[in-house]
């Protein structure tokens, strides 16, 4: 101890020296930060709470102790994932005094998933085998259909991401079936068993695209999706394979593998289905196109007619060719006597009362088809119009049934974090629990501290 040291003794060498608990706790937490470097430490998450200044307070635990950790904003922001109670993880920190309680804790600079470097080799082995293959090559990747038949999902039963994916495929497309393939997600020999779900959906071909997804979690929970067996089961699919397996910044082998890769399980199924309101917008396009064409073929039809009209020999015209031709015959037979040309007149003049009787009327034709046109125009202008109404009704009743409008008007959606479920009286809400608010603009997870129940009939 220097000369400084708050243990130096002012008095006789008899006396012991008298310092503050500060100034003592000051010294052990200064010895502490010389004699333990940085070290990494393993454990469980236990007691995790995030502070609305961004630090992260925690305790880090194993079978006999444990240890209070603080992680400031500044390392926090940082951070790949954010841990979650019972996560096994290691941290790089320094051992340090919290001065204000005497109580020794772990200062943190780093945190990382327990063995994520092993698996992650591991991973890239894998990947660099399949892609020297050719397994992920660009040119073997399949569109996807842009009006799917039926769509396919391989995930588990109890899995939320297949709620998020149904939820979603209800909203964009309502009137395109679904088929859940169960498979499990997590646990020992997965990979294989969601291998046979894929081979089974694709020999059945029943539906245009599959869905392979699971939600998010940490490296050893998502593990299953890295495994050769089930990259090569989507590869040989007969048809497009989405993979939408945990988070945006999660990426598996089976990502690699897929003909698609989305960001989330709802992503995915954004993807592979087409949104209803474009579908209705893009069929009021082709209506408005079809009645144009429809309009321009009647007015072609209708300059065909009168083109057709004009090629028509006038009648006078052809009656005088007769009487020259007549004439002709009279003077031929004038020769031949008198009574073969009366006869030939008197047939002639038959002839011609028969010609006036069925002479057509062009007017009147004219006018019929004039009259048609003007109906059909009127028709289709009628359908057109109800058809417009009907869009326009059906547009407002889905604004006023849209929960986002009902969320913008300041109400709020309350779900319990544990299980997703809507928070619907107050017997439901505990001290400590933490729920998910959803707000017009987004929404925030939050903690209860304290809960006082009011009866009311409203607000």
């Amino acid at each position: 101890m220097n000369s400084e040291s708050p243990f130096s003794s002012s008095a006789g060498a008899a006396g012991d020296a008298v310092v503050p608990v500060s100034v003592l706790n000051r010294a052990i937490g200064t010895m502490l930060e010389r004699s333990f470097p940085l070290v990494w430490v393993s454990g469980e998450v236990s007691n995790f709470t995030r502070a609305a200044s961004g630090h992260w307070y925690f305790s880090i635990k194993d079978a006999q102790a444990q240890m209070r950790c603080v992680m400031f904003r500044g390392r926090a922001q940082y951070a790949e994932f954010t841990p979650r109670e019972g996560d096994k993880i290691e941290v790089r920190a320094l051992v340090t005094m919290y001065e204000p309680r005497g109580e020794l804790q772990l200062n943190v600079e780093a945190v990382r998933r327990t063995g994520q470097g092993r698996l992650y080799e591991a991973f890239l082995r894998l990947k660099a085998q399949l892609e020297s293959e050719g397994l992920f090559d660009a040119e073997r990747k399949r569109a996807l259909p842009a009006h799917p038949r039926a769509i396919g999902i391989v995930t588990s039963l109890q899995a939320a991401a297949l709620r998020d994916v149904l939820t979603t495929l209800a909203r964009r497309a309502p009137h395109i079936p679904v088929i859940v393939y169960p498979a499990p997600v997590q646990g020992a020999g997965v990979s294989a068993k969601l291998a046979a779900t894929v081979e089974t959906a694709s020999r059945r071909g029943e539906v245009d695209v599959l869905i392979v997804c699971r939600g998010g979690g940490s490296i050893e929970d998502l593990w299953a999706f890295n495994e050769e067996v089930l990259a090569r089961a989507i590869a040989e699919s007969k048809m497009p394979v989405v993979s939408g397996v945990g988070h945006e910044t999660d990426f598996t082998i089976a990502d690699f593998a897929a003909d698609v890769r989305a960001p989330t399980p709802t992503g995915a199924a954004e993807l592979v289905s087409p949104q209803r309101v474009l579908l209705l917008r893009d069929l009021d396009h082709r209506h408005a196109t079809l009645a144009r064409g429809f309009g321009r073929m009647m007015e072609r039809r209708a300059q065909q007619l009168d083109w057709l009209a004009r090629r028509l020999v006038s009648p006078a015209e052809r009656l005088a060719r007769q009487r020259t031709h007549l004439q002709q015959l009279s003077v031929r037979l004038a020769s031949a006597g008198a009574r073969p040309v009366r006869d030939a007149r008197g047939r002639f003049a038959l002839v011609q009362m028969r010609w006036q009787r069925w002479r057509p009327d062009l007017s009147l034709q004219r006018s019929q088809v004039s009259g048609l046109a003007e109906r059909m125009e009127r028709a289709l202008l009628r359908q057109h119009e109800r058809h417009i109404a009907r869009v326009e009704t059906l547009a407002a009743r889905l604004e006023v049934l849209s929960p986002q409008r009902t969320l913008e008007r300041g109400y709020a959606a309350l779900l319990d974090a544990q299980n997703g479920r809507a928070v619907r009286a107050p017997s439901a809400l505990k001290p400590g629990r933490r729920m998910t608010v959803h707000l017009a603009e987004g929404s925030a997870d939050i903690a209860l501290s304290d809960v006082q129940p009011r009866l009311t009939e409203g607000f």
